[in-house]
């Protein structure tokens, strides 16, 4: 199918992956819109770096199918118009950026390089071509894996975990690339992370997995606006879906979904703890 049908870039359907006996997604399905800056969140574990691994060709779905741009990315690999950032940023540590410059535009041919667009976005993070990738800051390597994945010219940016052992202002650094390429571009991005602070002032979009499967997709602001935070006497039973409630004495917090009974939309914090722990009401003292 191809993506031009409903707007989707990435369509994610059923899609399952055992390693062994090990079951790390089952039946995740969801789609990404085009021009979306999507947050990919869950624990540790949760299955978010063999989603994308599999979204660029590098691993196969046991079970469902993906699409990326209309393509099958277990029949085609990396899938043309895509970039994808690995966590541990994989830059050739003995290189000098320079090098890696070059490297990029041999691994890139038929036009779909933009030399001259990495290169300034190199420039324009302070970074010295004539230094080796080992010599550089984990800020400045981000800054560099980031500037060699847009100069692919995007229409799709996959990040995993980009913001992961950076400093405050390298996070806030890299996601300023990246939000002004999709200024520029249009082109949507699916980062993913599990840390909430980091994708609170950049996405428009959450998935959010746990144990393997999808718990929540959507707009987030559709997301806050069809849940609320209730407070009150813990006797009482809210109306609407309840996707976690914490009592401490005759006191309850509830977060309900399709609830119109007063209470707030939650934080995007809130939200997103409330479905990584949904099981059991919590208690506290």
């Amino acid at each position: 199918m191809d993506d031009r049908d409903d707007g989707a870039v990435l369509r994610v359907a059923g899609v399952g992956k055992r390693f062994g006996r090990h079951e790390a997604l089952r039946g995740c399905s969801f789609a990404l819109p085009q021009g979306r800056v999507a947050a990919l969140v869950g624990p540790n574990g949760a299955g978010k770096t063999t989603l994308l691994r599999m979204a660029v060709g590098l691993a196969r779905p046991t079970a469902g199918r993906i699409e990326v741009l209309g393509a099958d990315p277990s029949e085609v690999g990396m899938p043309p118009g895509t970039s994808f950032v690995a966590q541990d940023k994989p830059l050739y540590r003995r290189f000098r950026v320079g090098e890696m410059l070059r490297a990029a535009a041999a691994l890139n041919p038929g036009g779909r390089w933009d030399g001259a667009h990495a290169a300034a976005l190199i420039t324009a993070a302070g970074v010295d071509v004539s230094r080796r990738i080992a010599e550089l800051s984990a800020g400045q390597r981000a800054r560099v894996a980031i500037a060699l994945a847009l100069g692919r010219r995007p229409r799709l940016l996959l990040l995993d975990e980009p913001l992961a052992e950076l400093d405050p202002v390298a996070r806030r650094e890299v996601m300023g690339t990246v939000l002004a390429a999709v200024a520029d571009s249009g082109m949507t991005v699916l980062l993913s992370s599990h840390v909430v602070a980091d994708i609170e002032d950049s996405c428009d979009h959450l998935v959010v997995l746990r144990d393997g499967g999808v718990v929540l997709d959507g707009a987030i602001e559709d997301l806050r606006a069809r849940h609320r935070v209730l407070s009150g006497p813990a006797a009482e039973a809210p109306a609407g879906r309840i996707v976690n409630r914490t009592t401490s004495g005759r006191h309850a917090v509830t977060v309900v979904e399709g609830s119109a009974d007063g209470g707030d939309p939650p934080s995007l914090d809130d939200l997103v703890i409330a479905y990584l722990q949904p099981s059991a009401e919590r208690v506290t003292s």
